[in-house]
């Protein structure tokens, strides 16, 4: 049985698996949260360094113990569910991709280089009237750069959703 600890007064839960990689395996695991009337704010899925494995991370705002320790422990029941565990808040690093596209004439496009200067981000894409910014970093990172870009015309804007990793040599595929 998985043991639980979860940090109260963390504003999200991670949930971290490694399934076996075949098809339909994150739609399974993505209706078996919703059926338990469990909200997923993310789900990220990707291959591993190991063949016929799939990393996949679930961020919910869910703190209820006894809610996380159920759906924890009804998704691990699933034959496709290598290992599955809440990652620890404080010993672990998450990182989000953001991809947005801004309205920007000639007159913007100093003061928005300067914003994206500020959080490490990089322009991909310049046109005459709009630039496609990139920028990797943790979700408050991300919240902020948004927040600074609010002054200006967003056009599209696509996020990753969170992963992560613990410190240091856990005992973990």
């Amino acid at each position: 049985m998985t043991e639980i600890k979860i940090d109260k007064n963390a504003p999200r839960q991670v949930v971290r698996m490694l399934v076996d990689n075949q098809p339909n395996v994150l739609a399974r695991i993505s209706s078996l949260f919703g059926r338990r009337n469990f909200n997923i704010s993310t789900i990220t899925a990707s291959e591993t360094h190991i063949p016929n494995l799939t990393r996949i991370t679930v961020v919910t705002s869910e703190n209820d113990e006894n809610v996380l320790h159920q759906i924890i422990s009804q998704t691990e029941k699933l034959e496709v569910v290598k290992e599955i565990y809440l990652l620890d808040m404080k010993n672990s690093i998450y990182r989000e991709l953001l991809l947005v596209k801004i309205r920007a004439d000639k007159s913007e496009r100093s003061a928005i280089h300067e914003i994206v200067t500020i959080y490490r981000g990089k322009i991909i894409d310049l046109s005459k009237s709009s630039m496609i910014i990139e920028l990797t970093g943790s979700p408050e990172k991300i919240d902020g750069f948004m927040d600074m870009l609010s002054c200006y015309d967003v056009i599209e804007v696509c996020r990753t959703g969170i992963t992560g990793i613990e410190r240091g040599m856990a005992e973990t595929v």
